[in-house]
């Protein structure tokens, strides 16, 4: 195994710089110009906010096209831009149409009064005024030099032009749900649409929209750098199984898995996510093209970018398709088990079998249907077949997952119960002759019905597999991150949180890669009272965050975690003007002070922390200052503004100076990391 490269301590690449940054959502932010929501515009204003506070970095969400998901993370297609953050009085085809300008100021009046942006109401308006503007310019647009050059240049254009037509046809429906052979199109196919003359003018709007979000956002990214500002992207690692790529190009994609995580303390049966996961020998036979256009698009605009779920480069929890929960998933790469493995320490095929194959005792599903015997038996009949005379089943071979299960006619608490069973077993069935390790194995009936003497040799082959797959996740990921970050002339940082192989630190600094360092979790977690890391500790290739997206903002973190908040207080010996469960501007100034002294080359926070400087910005109910609740799917998500125009706060000088005292006292231990 090759061993680390040896670094001078606190030692960074030249071209990482130490500077502090903000992280805000592209539609949170809010200008005078603004219409219901942030636009690519908008970050010309942020920048000289920032600029005014020294901040050196300013970090987005995914702004790709989504379609009616609010979700940046869900991407329609890996390229296309989200139409809802186009200025719309500033295209210039919108002074010529009074209709469209009529609309638009009637939409703004309406919509920017709201302390959080409406993201299914706001969409559907700003597509209908664009469309508006489109129909009125048509012609013109369709001979517009410009646009057509730019289409030429944008390969990835035609089969999301093609693609989104389909999808308004289909009222927005998923292209799964299409008839044949809309859903099975061939790149000829896909282009012959492309190319049909009857059809163009309705291709060429969604085309239009792109260029039109292409430009301003360009304009926008290119004054960002004129202000000594890094733009930084977030690149998210899975794509959406109803997105325009896994249509067009299906061979990149292993459409029968879902990727998610593992079953861990609050999530039992683990996440599954929806997406379907790489096929990443295909991709390596086209040289990784797709991915690496994807990363050159985002070079036109980004000078860094976030690698979203990087544990994904190196492995994926991957769950087949006929899975609602994760519980049924493995890793890939894995290293199977055979039977011949299993052979040799004992296991015969039917103690393989009582290991792989739930084996459900009638008297449990008996307990959930009004305990009924003769019911029960009936209802079993339907989904298992019986062990000979005894009161055990076995589930039917046309039983494939769990939607099986719940799609059955049973009433709910026998499905519930037999859902529960399905997911019991020590060893899963892969292939011919081929077993993965459940991941709940040890809490298997299977496991505890073992004697001491065959848990030992079968832990023994499980480690043996853990250590062969260890291996198998370093080398995949060295390939896959150093062909990828090769691309694009761009600084990598990683999402690396949570319980990661050992190799990931490892890998993520050979290749100069950032990891992200979120100060509530970076904690000694296996010490004793599991003390925060001291911030001088932290590696310079790293980001230091005081909250994510994902996460609740400092201030709500500080106001409802008191045991974290007290530990937080012990292990800095904090003033005794800072008092867990008080949050004032004090609170904040002291608790971004110390962020600053971290060793991490940047210090990137969301804008709400640093907003929360000024009692003036700070919300009354700090639960709306989130970004986003996972694990919900509401409203609420995704749909964050900032509370005053970015005008209002370039004029507030005591935020301003606030904030550059904190990013000045971080850049100042540039010396220290070099």
């Amino acid at each position: 195994m090759k061993t680390a490269r040896k670094q001078k301590p606190h030692a960074l690449p030249p071209h990482i710089p130490v500077l502090t940054g903000a992280a805000v959502p592209l539609g949170a932010l809010k200008t005078e110009r603004s219409c219901g929501c942030g636009e690519y515009p908008d970050l010309m204003a942020f920048a000289d906010f920032c600029a005014a506070c020294s901040l050196e970095l300013i970090q987005l969400l995914p702004v790709n096209d989504t379609g009616t998901d609010s979700s940046p993370y869900s991407a329609l297609s890996a390229f296309a831009l989200h139409p809802l953050y186009i200025s719309i009085d500033r295209l210039p085809e919108f002074q010529e149409n009074t209709e469209a300008a009529h609309r638009f100021y009637e939409l703004k009046q309406t919509q920017e009064p709201k302390p959080r942006f409406n993201y299914t109401e706001l969409r559907r308006a700003k597509l209908e005024i664009l469309r508006m503007i489109y129909e009125a310019n048509a012609g013109r647009i369709a001979d517009d030099k410009a646009l057509n050059d730019w289409i030429r240049q944008n390969d990835w254009v035609a089969a999301y032009a093609v693609f989104m037509r389909f999808k308004a046809l289909h009222n927005e429906a998923s292209w799964k749900s299409w008839e044949a052979p809309l859903c099975t199109l061939s790149r000829d196919a896909v282009q012959a649409y492309w190319n049909d003359g009857a059809l163009r003018k309705e291709h060429l709007f969604f085309a239009w929209m792109q260029l039109r979000a292409a430009e301003q956002f360009a304009e926008a990214a290119a004054y960002v750098r004129s202000r000594g500002i890094i733009l930084k992207g977030d690149i998210p690692i899975m794509m959406n199984e109803d997105s325009c790529d896994a249509w067009a190009n299906p061979q990149f994609f292993n459409d029968g898995m879902r990727a998610g995580a593992p079953p861990d303390g609050p999530n039992p049966d683990g996440q599954n996510w929806g997406f379907p996961v790489y096929n990443w020998k295909e991709l390596a036979k086209d040289g990784y093209s797709w991915w690496k256009k994807r990363l050159v698009q985002a070079a036109q605009y980004y000078g860094a970018y976030r690698i979203d779920h990087v544990l994904g480069f190196f492995r994926i929890w991957q769950t087949p398709e006929r899975e609602v929960s994760a519980s049924m998933g493995r890793t890939e790469p894995d290293a199977p088990i055979t039977a011949a493995e299993l052979h040799e320490i004992g296991f015969t095929p039917e103690r393989i079998r009582w290991l792989c194959e739930p084996h459900v005792p009638t008297r449990e599903i008996e307990a959930v249907n009004n305990n009924d015997y003769l019911g029960t038996h009936g209802l079993l009949h339907t989904v298992m077949d019986r062990i000979g005379t005894e009161e055990l089943w076995l589930f039917k071979k046309s039983i494939r997952g769990e939607r099986d299960i719940y799609g059955t006619q049973l009433p709910e608490p026998v499905k519930k119960r037999l859902a529960s069973f399905w997911r019991d077993r020590a060893l899963r069935e892969t292939g011919k002759n081929k077993y993965t390790v459940q991941w709940t194995y040890r809490d298997s009936t299977a496991w505890r019905s073992l004697s001491e003497q065959e848990k030992e040799l079968l832990q023994a082959l499980i480690d043996e597999k853990n250590a062969a797959k260890e291996k198998k996740w370093e080398k995949q990921a060295r390939t896959l991150l150093a062909e990828l970050t090769g691309a694009a002339d761009m600084i990598a940082c990683a999402e690396d949180l949570g319980a990661n192989p050992e190799s990931v630190p490892r890998v993520l600094s050979d290749l100069s890669i950032l990891g992200l360092r979120v100060i509530r979790w970076t904690r000694s977690w296996g010490a004793q009272g599991q003390p925060y890391v001291p911030f001088d500790q932290y590696p310079p290739l790293s980001v230091t965050a005081t909250s994510v997206h994902d996460s609740s903002t400092l201030r709500l973190w500080w106001l409802t975690e008191q045991q974290d908040v007290k530990a937080f207080c012990r292990d800095f010996s904090t003033p005794d003007s800072i008092q867990p469960g008080v949050y004032t501007p004090q609170t904040a100034q002291y608790l971004l002070e110390q962020a600053a002294d971290s060793h991490s080359a940047f210090c990137i926070h969301p804008i709400q922390d640093f907003l929360s400087l000024s009692a003036r910005y700070s919300a009354q109910d700090p639960g709306q200052e989130r970004v986003n609740i996972p694990g919900q799917v509401t409203p609420f998500n995704w749909t964050y503004r900032i509370p005053q125009p970015i005008e209002t706060l370039c004029a507030d000088d005591e935020l301003t100076g606030a904030v550059k005292d904190i990013a000045v006292r971080h850049k100042n231990l540039e010396k220290i990391l070099r």
